[in-house]
Order: C-alpha cells, then sequence, then structure tokens
C-alpha cells in the first residue's frame, strides 16, 4: 500500500462544501492501493460543525495536527461580530449589507493576508512536515485549495523534500469570483500571480474540477491540467423511500450568496403566483443553508416569503433526505465572469436523488453540460425570465398529474468512487 499525504484545511468536524471532496476522496483511496495520511489544523475556524461527518472517516486513519493561528478574533472585533459567530465565506452577509469597517476588512484581507489568512501556518507546517516525513516516508502529496495556503505548504516540502505533489484545485486562485472584490493594489495582484504560478510550474500534477477551469489554468502557464469533477457518494443515498413533499417544493441546498441571487427567476415566481391560483396553494419555496441579505430582500421584494420557509443549517446526512424528498431542485449559479466552469458540489448530490434540477446559468457551461448529459432537468439563461415561467408551468403540470420526474442517465460516472479511481490512477503516475 503506497502512502500519500493530504494537506487540507478543511476535515471535520468541519462541515460544509469544502469539506466533502477530499473526504470522499480518503473514504475510498484504500480500495485503489493507498493509504491516506491527512494533515489539519487542530484549531480551524470552520464555517459550521457537522458530526454527521465523522462516520466516513476510515478506521485507523492518521490524521496529524498542529495548531493555527488565524486573524479572525481580531476581524470580528473590527467589524463588530462576537468571537463565536462563525465566518460566511464568499462574501455572503446574512443580517446586513455590508458598511465600511467590512469594506476596510476586505481591503486589508486582500493586500494584508496573502495569498489567505491561513499564511501564518504555512511556514511552521513545512518545518513540522518535513521533519516528520524523513522519518515516516509517503510516496506521493496532495494539496487541495482554497485556501490556496495550503498549495504553498506543499510546495515548500516538495523543494526541501522533492515529493511527488498534485494539487487540486477546488476553486480557481486568481480567477475566483469574487477576487476583484478583494480590492487588490498592484503589488498584491502581481503577488497572488506570482504565487499561483510558482505552484503550477512545481506540481508533478496539477487537478480541476471542470474543463473550463482547467483551461484558464492553461492559460496562466502552458501545461497539462487534468479535470476530476466532484461526485456524488452512493452510500448518502439510503433514502429510496423518502417520501416526496405533498405540496410544490422547490428546494436548494447551500449558501447563497449576492451572486447566486436568481432575480429573474423570483420574479417568474411572483407572475406564476398572482396567474395561477392553483400554484398559490401549492407552492413552497426552501431554502437550506445561508442566504445573503440581497436573497431575502428580493423574496420580499416579490411577496414570496409567505411560501418560503428557511434553515439555517442541516447535517450532511439530514440534508441527503431533503434532497430526495423535493419535488424540484433549484440550482442558481454565479453570475460572474468564471461562470462557465462553475459546478457546484450539489449538482451530483441533486443528480443521484433523481428530482428535476431547475439550473439558472449559461446554458453553454460546464453544469450545464452535465445536466444535458445525464437528462437531469433544464437550464435557463439568467435573464431569460419567460423560459423559466415557461419550464415552471410544465413541471408544475407534471406535479398535478402525478408525473414530475427525471430519467436520469449516466450518473455512474459522477460516483465517488469512481472519482477516486481517477485520482488513484493520478497519483500513480507520479509516485
Amino acid at each position: 500500500m503506497k502512502k500519500v499525504l493530504i494537506i487540507t484545511y478543511y476535515w471535520p468536524p468541519s462541515g460544509g462544501a469544502g469539506v466533502q471532496r477530499w473526504l470522499k476522496f480518503v473514504k475510498y483511496l484504500r480500495e485503489f492501493g493507498w493509504e491516506p495520511v491527512v494533515y489539519t489544523p487542530e484549531n480551524p475556524e470552520a464555517p459550521a460543525i457537522d458530526n454527521s461527518l465523522q462516520k466516513d472517516i476510515p478506521k485507523n486513519l492518521t490524521v496529524l495536527k498542529t495548531k493555527i493561528w488565524e486573524p479572525y478574533n481580531l476581524y470580528k472585533g473590527f467589524i463588530g461580530q462576537k468571537k463565536d459567530e462563525k465566518i460566511n465565506a464568499g462574501f455572503l452577509t446574512e443580517k446586513k449589507k455590508p458598511g465600511l469597517t467590512e469594506k476596510i476588512s476586505v481591503w486589508i484581507r486582500g493586500n494584508w493576508f496573502i495569498p489567505d489568512a491561513r499564511k501564518f501556518w504555512i511556514n511552521p507546517s513545512i518545518d513540522f512536515l518535513s521533519e516528520h516525513l524523513k522519518k515516516n516516508p509517503v510516496d506521493a502529496m496532495v494539496s487541495t485549495g482554497p485556501p490556496h495556503s495550503m498549495h504553498l505548504i506543499a510546495l515548500g516540502i516538495k523543494k526541501k523534500l522533492n515529493i511527488p505533489w498534485l494539487a487540486d484545485f477546488r476553486d480557481p486562485w486568481t480567477n475566483i469570483d469574487f477576487y476583484d472584490k478583494l480590492m487588490l493594489t498592484k503589488f498584491s495582484d502581481a503577488k497572488h500571480k506570482k504565487m499561483e504560478l510558482e505552484v503550477l510550474k512545481n506540481a508533478d500534477k496539477v487537478v480541476s474540477v471542470s474543463w473550463s477551469w482547467a483551461k484558464d489554468f492553461q492559460k496562466i502557464y502552458s501545461r497539462e491540467v487534468d479535470v476530476i469533477t466532484n461526485g456524488f457518494d452512493e452510500a448518502d443515498f439510503i433514502y429510496s423511500e423518502t417520501k416526496l413533499h405533498e405540496n410544490f417544493s422547490i428546494s436548494h441546498i447551500g449558501a447563497m450568496n449576492k451572486d447566486r441571487n436568481p432575480h429573474q427567476f423570483w420574479m417568474a415566481l411572483k407572475e406564476l403566483v398572482n396567474e395561477n391560483k392553483h400554484l398559490k396553494n401549492i407552492l413552497k419555496i426552501r431554502l437550506i443553508g445561508k442566504n445573503d441579505i440581497s436573497v431575502l430582500e428580493s423574496l420580499e421584494k416579490n411577496g414570496l416569503n409567505q411560501f418560503t420557509e428557511l434553515i439555517s443549517y442541516l447535517p450532511h446526512d439530514e440534508v441527503m433526505k431533503q434532497i430526495c424528498s423535493s419535488q424540484v431542485l433549484l440550482l442558481p449559479l454565479n453570475d460572474t465572469p468564471n461562470i462557465m466552469g462553475i459546478i457546484p458540489g450539489k449538482i451530483f448530490e441533486y443528480l443521484a436523488a433523481k428530482r428535476p434540477i431547475f439550473a439558472i446559468g449559461n446554458p453553454k457551461g460546464d453544469s450545464a453540460r452535465i445536466i444535458s448529459e445525464t437528462n437531469a432537468g433544464i437550464v435557463c439563461d439568467f435573464k431569460d425570465k419567460e423560459k423559466m415561467k415557461e419550464e415552471l408551468l410544465k413541471m408544475l403540470e407534471q406535479f398535478t398529474n402525478k408525473s414530475l420526474s427525471v430519467s436520469s442517465s449516466d450518473i455512474a460516472t459522477y460516483s465517488r468512487k469512481n472519482k477516486t479511481a481517477q485520482m488513484a490512477a493520478l497519483l500513480d503516475s507520479i509516485a
């Protein structure tokens, strides 16, 4: 059994989307000849706690932990947030619109903490792991980001010990959707790009989660970039007998930030409710996860509050039940320049639930490609309100006739086990 060191910031009991990818790889790697060793902070600033994820950690797994110092308590004090409050990712603001202190803090974040607030963990981790690996060698290592400080830890170890290295990008670096919101100076922008380029040059393998983002990395540095998308774990879907909601439920799972707020969709629903008495009696909008204040304002503006149920956070196993019981699964994508490569992790769990997906984004993007290939739902352009109304009416009619379903095909390729086989093959190629 070959050994692979995995450097990741997110690990149970931390919850949220950032944990899922490598938790599931670790779960299945032994089946493909690799013994994982995980390195993660002892005291991270977790976006949520989800103890239900612990069941996916393999028995007798070696998990190395060291303490990390992060400036989040200073940040919370600066913006008037309590120490025990969680910090939202992706510029999501739940309670109020960002004020001057938040804007100043974003500038500090972008220009002082490069590449991110975990930068203070880089050198201590390089020192700790270098000593550990001399006594406990591995055949390969993986860094997964964001946070991209994880890649810089691996880069430091690569320079010291020349261990074969796979850099896994769950999101882009300088092409990430909020990069332009960091208010970077020219110097800071150049520093980010220099670090990104050094990682792309020195890693033995670079992996992206989408085809378009792989091409974006190749524009930064001409090299091979492999694509291994996220996926769904068949073991999570033991709810085949889950009863569907009796009302016409439209459910969204996960955080919905300002860029994902589907303005035209809410307007389409408003018009349909006013035009269709039947829909008014049976509509239920279920938002499970954190929502930006702009989303709540849009719901109120369009008179949809009375139809909406807000659930702030559920453990992952409970989320699976909610997905399987929903009539329609809403997938609004980020209306940002990097839209083509955005494939939210939830799309694969939506596929496995075999409920109709109502996606809002670019019909030619990578998410649309997956939905089309698997016949799992429909995709409407951000501004195409009339098509949204048309497709909603079709789904409503099918719901009324008790025929609302999808015949998803070719989804097995997106199982977590198949994706782990692909990742193991890449590790084999560099070990």
